[in-house]
C-alpha cells in the first residue's frame, strides 16, 4: 500500500420533496417558455401586421386579412371575421377559416351588411364600445333567431367574442372570434384582440389620411380641369356638364350618372354616362312624372341633398312609384346621391350618381359632388351672362346694320329726287337682306289690285311671271291680303294656306313663307312690301318691325318724289308766266289789241308784234297746261288781261 491517504467526501442527503420541487420548477420553466413563445408569436404577428400596414398604406384589405388570420390563430378560434362600419351599416371586410359553404350561407341569409343592433354579438360590442363575449349563443336571450338557427346548422358555433375597433372613442368596426364549442376566451386573448383592433385603427387611419390626401389632390385636379373646360367653352354647357359628370362618377365610384337641368316645369337630361340601356328605353317612352318620396320631388321641396343608401328600402319603392321601380329594377340602382343646382334659392337642376350595390357615399364624396354642383351653377350663370352679352352685342350690331341700311336708303332717296325706281330697288334689296329673306317685291296700288314695281333676287322665270302683273286685291295673294287688312300679314306656309291663290309663287318662285307689309299714307294703303323665304321659317317680330320701317321709308320716298314733282311743275308755271309778262312789258308801244277770246278754256292770239314770239318756256307751259291739266282761273284771268294789251 502506498503511503498516501485518500479522503472520502460525505454524501449529501436529498430532501424527501426533491422530485416534486424539480417537477414544479420544470413546470414553471415550461410555463415561462410557453409565455415567452406566446409573447414572441404575438410580437411576430404584430410585427407582421405592421409590415402589412407599411407595405400597403392606402389599402386596408391586406391588413384586415392579416388581422383575421392572426386573431384566429393566436386566440385558438375556429374562425374569425372583421367588419367595417360605413353608411350606418356593418360591412364584412375579411374572414378566416370559413369554408365556401359557410360564406355562402352567410350571404344567403344576408348576414351582412346590417345595422349594429344588440341581437348579434358584434353589434352589441359596437354599441357598448367594449368587448362582448357570449359563452353560449344558444343560451343567449338577446341573440337573433336567424343567427341562432345559423349557429345550429350551416355555420355551427357556440362561443363568440366581439371587440370593437375604436377611433377617438367612436366605433368604426369590430373583430369577431368564434369557437364551435363552448369555451370562453381568456382575458389574455381578449387583450390580444384589443391589440389587433388598435392596429386596425392605425391601418384605417393611415389609409384614410393617404386616401383623403390623394382624393383631395384628385379633386383639385378635377376641379381645375372642369374650370379649364368652362374657360375654353364659355357659352357651351354640353362639354362642361359631360366633363363634370365623368369626373364625379370616377372619383365617387359610381356606376352611372346624369346631370339634369330644370326649367321651372320639368327636369331635362343635359348629360348622361353609363346609363343601362333598359332604363334608357324606359325613359324614352315614359315621361318623368316623379311621385312623392322620389329624389326630384324632394329636391323641389327644398332638401339640401338626397342620399338614399338602399332604394329598395324606401317608401317610394315599396309604394310602387313607377320611376323609382324602373330605376331599381331596370337601372339596377341600390344607392343614389342627388345634389341640387341652386342659384339664389331657385332650383336649376341636379347631379345624380348611382351605385348598383348598397354602399353609402362618404362625406368626402358628398362634398365633392356639391363642389361640382356649385361649378355647374357657375357655368350656367356664365353661359347666361355670356348669352345676354352676345345678344346685346348682336342687337347692337343688328341695330348698326339697320341704321347703316337706313342711311344708305336715305342717300339713295336724296340722290334720286326725280327718279323713284332706284329708291324702290334699294329698299327692296336692303329689306330682303336684313330680314334674311330669299326674295323681295314692292307693289303699288293700282285700280283693283297691286302691280309689282320693284323686285329683288327673283328667278328669271318668276321675274317674267310677276313683273308688271296686277295682283288681285283680295285674300288670294299676300299683297292683296295685307292691303285688305291694312296691317302686316304673315303666311307661314304658302303651300298649305287654303286662301292663297297665286300658286306660281310656290311652283315657280319656290317660296314657302312670306309676309306682306302695307305702305300706309294718311291711313290709305298705297302699296305693299312683300318678303319671302324658300323654306318654312316664320319671320321674327324684329324682322317684321324692320319691314315696317322700310315700308315707311318707301312711303317717304314716294311722297318726296310727288312733292318734288309738284314743286317743279309749280316753278315751271311761275317761270312761264314771268316770261310772258316780260314780253308784254317789252312791247309797250303797240296799241293794237290782241283779240282775245275765252272759249272753253282756250286763249287765242290774233297777232303778235312783228318779230315777236312767245318764249319756248311759255309755249311749252301753255301747251302742257292746255293738254295736261287746266290752270287756275286766276292765272288764266291775269294772262288774259295782259294778252289784250298786245297789238
Amino acid at each position: 500500500m502506498s503511503g498516501k491517504v485518500r479522503r472520502l467526501r460525505p454524501k449529501t442527503a436529498m430532501p424527501d420533496d426533491a422530485p416534486e420541487s424539480l417537477a414544479t420548477l420544470q413546470q414553471q420553466l415550461a410555463a415561462i417558455a410557453a409565455e415567452r413563445d406566446e409573447a414572441l408569436e404575438q410580437q411576430t404577428a404584430t410585427a407582421e401586421i405592421l409590415r402589412v400596414i407599411s407595405g400597403s398604406p392606402a389599402d386596408v384589405q391586406p391588413t384586415f386579412d392579416a388581422i383575421a388570420n392572426s386573431a384566429a390563430k393566436l386566440c385558438a378560434a375556429d374562425f374569425s371575421a372583421v367588419a367595417r362600419f360605413e353608411g350606418g351599416l356593418l360591412h364584412l371586410a375579411a374572414t378566416s377559416n370559413m369554408s365556401p359553404a359557410e360564406l355562402e350561407a352567410a350571404e344567403t341569409i344576408k348576414l351582412f351588411p346590417r345595422p349594429p343592433r344588440r341581437d348579434f354579438v358584434m353589434g352589441r360590442a359596437f354599441l357598448e364600445r367594449r368587448p362582448v363575449q357570449s359563452e353560449d349563443v344558444l343560451a343567449d336571450p338577446e341573440i337573433d333567431q336567424s343567427i341562432r338557427g345559423l349557429a345550429q346548422s350551416a355555420i355551427p358555433y357556440r362561443t363568440l367574442l366581439a371587440v370593437p375597433v375604436l377611433r377617438h372613442g367612436e366605433p368604426i368596426g369590430a373583430i369577431n372570434l368564434a369557437r364551435r364549442r363552448v369555451e370562453p376566451f381568456t382575458e389574455r386573448q381578449i387583450e390580444l384582440v384589443r391589440t389587433f383592433a388598435d392596429q386596425a385603427v392605425i391601418a384605417i387611419e393611415n389609409a384614410r389620411l393617404i386616401i383623403e390626401t390623394r382624393e383631395a389632390l384628385e379633386q383639385q385636379t378635377a376641379t381645375a380641369e372642369v374650370l379649364q373646360v368652362i374657360n375654353s367653352s364659355p357659352g357651351d354647357l354640353a362639354p362642361v356638364f359631360d366633363a363634370m359628370l365623368e369626373k364625379a362618377m370616377r372619383l365617387c365610384g359610381a356606376a352611372f350618372g346624369e346631370l339634369r337641368t330644370y326649367d321651372g316645369e320639368a327636369f331635362r337630361t343635359a348629360a348622361a354616362r353609363g346609363v343601362p340601356a333598359a332604363y334608357v328605353e324606359y325613359r324614352a317612352h315614359n315621361p318623368p312624372a316623379h311621385g312623392p318620396g322620389t329624389g326630384p320631388a324632394r329636391l323641389l321641396a327644398g332638401e339640401r341633398l338626397v342620399h338614399d343608401v338602399d332604394l329598395m328600402d324606401s317608401d317610394a319603392y315599396r309604394n310602387g312609384e313607377p320611376n323609382r321601380r324602373a330605376l331599381v329594377e331596370l337601372g339596377g340602382v341600390r344607392t343614389s346621391l342627388q345634389v341640387p343646382l341652386r342659384k339664389d334659392g331657385a332650383l336649376l337642376g341636379s347631379i345624380n350618381i348611382y351605385r348598383q350595390e348598397v354602399r353609402a357615399f362618404s362625406d368626402n364624396e358628398v362634398g365633392l359632388l356639391q363642389n361640382f354642383a356649385a361649378q355647374a351653377v357657375i357655368a350656367i350663370e356664365n353661359a347666361r351672362l355670356l348669352g345676354e352679352l352676345r345678344q346685346r352685342t348682336d342687337d347692337l350690331q343688328e341695330s348698326l346694320e339697320y341704321q347703316t341700311a337706313t342711311s344708305d336708303v336715305l342717300k339713295v332717296i336724296s340722290r334720286s329726287t326725280f327718279d323713284l325706281q332706284p329708291v324702290l330697288d334699294a329698299l327692296v334689296e336692303t329689306a330682303a337682306r336684313l330680314c334674311s329673306a330669299d326674295l323681295g317685291l314692292l307693289s303699288s296700288r293700282e285700280d283693283d289690285g297691286y302691280r309689282v314695281a320693284a323686285t329683288f333676287s327673283t328667278s328669271p322665270d318668276y321675274e317674267a311671271f310677276i313683273r308688271g302683273r296686277l295682283l288681285p286685291a283680295g285674300r288670294g295673294s299676300v299683297a292683296g291680303r295685307a292691303g285688305l287688312e291694312g296691317q302686316v300679314v304673315q303666311v307661314v306656309d304658302l303651300a298649305s294656306d287654303p286662301e292663297f291663290a297665286v300658286t306660281e309663287t310656290v311652283t315657280v318662285g319656290k317660296l314657302r313663307t312670306a309676309i306682306g307689309v302695307p305702305l300706309m299714307r294718311e291711313g290709305v294703303v298705297v302699296g305693299v312690301l312683300s318678303l319671302g323665304r324658300g323654306r318654312v321659317e316664320p319671320f321674327t317680330e324684329r324682322q317684321i318691325e324692320l319691314g315696317r320701317t322700310f315700308a315707311d321709308q318707301a312711303v317717304i320716298a314716294i311722297e318726296n318724289t310727288r312733292l318734288i314733282t309738284e314743286t317743279r311743275e309749280a316753278l315751271e308755271q311761275q317761270t312761264a308766266t314771268a316770261e310772258v309778262l316780260g314780253i308784254i312789258n317789252s312791247s309797250p308801244g303797240h296799241p293794237r289789241r290782241c283779240s282775245t277770246r275765252w272759249s272753253k278754256g282756250r286763249c287765242g292770239f290774233a297777232r303778235l308784234p312783228t318779230g315777236t314770239s312767245l318764249p319756248s318756256t311759255a309755249s311749252s307751259f301753255i301747251s302742257l297746261r292746255h293738254t295736261a291739266s287746266p290752270v287756275t282761273s286766276t292765272g288764266y284771268g291775269k294772262a288774259g288781261l295782259a294778252l289784250r294789251r298786245l297789238p
